[in-house]
């Protein structure tokens, strides 16, 4: 898996993307793709120091599937409002989310120990945050599975809105308003795709203490969107509000600073 380590890496490093036919056999199953994860971050440097990263996306499309799990850049990830005219994406859109912040640090034994009607007990606060996807692959649709896994479930960057003490609520009756450039806007109500994001968390925190390590309080993941992937233009701003909890807003293309 060197090889495709080290493509993933001068992909990130060179903004540009990867023919994923050629690489469609070198990562056969989500341990792969995750050692492969670990060592694109190393050769990054991204979390030089630290034993767990402080950011994470984590998610899947049902209770029923297999949820994955990525660590993200640091460097892409940025308070509300916020413009990213000094990032290169290869074929960008967005998601809607909500992200939940530790509030205590979790051992491997608590993580193990945890249930989804449980782990809420863990987050402190909660903010909505904007994921910008992307991918080092070529037509990300025709990649495997393993290779969007690997190339850190086609993350580009991460926005995140003010955040706000953390309760319980009716997530089925959660309004999600996006909007981005002068598009008509896209409302959902009660969409996230596990029914409620902090049903992920017992699954991302085994999976953050896998080696052995303490995730520290303050670690943050984002869970999954409301609207699937939206498409974004160069010079469209993006706005998410779910109201009674926040807003989140981008640029994610300056024109006088990207190409």
């Amino acid at each position: 898996m060197t090889d495709v380590t080290q493509a993933l890496a001068s992909a990130w490093r060179e903004g540009r993307a990867l023919d994923a036919a050629a690489w469609q056999d070198k990562v056969g199953d989500a341990a792969e793709a995750y050692l492969v994860q670990e060592r694109v971050a190393a050769a990054m440097e991204w979390f030089e120091g630290t034993p767990v990263p402080k950011h994470w996306k984590s998610g899947g499309p049902s209770r029923e599937a297999v949820l994955t799990h990525a660590p993200l850049p640091p460097a892409g990830v940025r308070a509300s409002p916020t413009d990213f005219g000094d990032m290169r994406f290869n074929a960008p859109g967005i998601e809607a989310e909500i992200a939940l912040r530790l509030g205590q640090s979790v051992t491997p034994a608590q993580a193990a120990a945890l249930t989804p009607e449980t782990a809420g007990k863990l987050v402190d606060a909660m903010a909505v945050s904007i994921e910008i996807v992307d991918s080092r692959w070529k037509d990300a649709a025709l990649a495997s599975a393993w290779l969007r896994l690997a190339d850190q479930q086609s993350h580009g960057a991460l926005v995140l809105g003010a955040w706000v003490p953390y309760a319980a609520r009716d997530w089925a009756s959660q309004r999600c308003e996006t909007r981005i450039g002068s598009r008509e806007p896209v409302l959902r109500t009660g969409t996230h795709p596990l029914g409620d994001p902090a049903w992920l968390l017992p699954t991302w925190l085994r999976h953050a203490t896998r080696n052995g390590a303490v995730v520290p309080a303050g670690t943050v993941v984002t869970t999954g969107s409301w609207v699937g992937v939206l498409p974004v233009a160069r010079g469209e701003a993006v706005v998410v509000e779910f109201p009674g909890i926040g807003r989140a807003e981008a640029a994610l293309f300056s024109p006088a600073r990207s190409s």
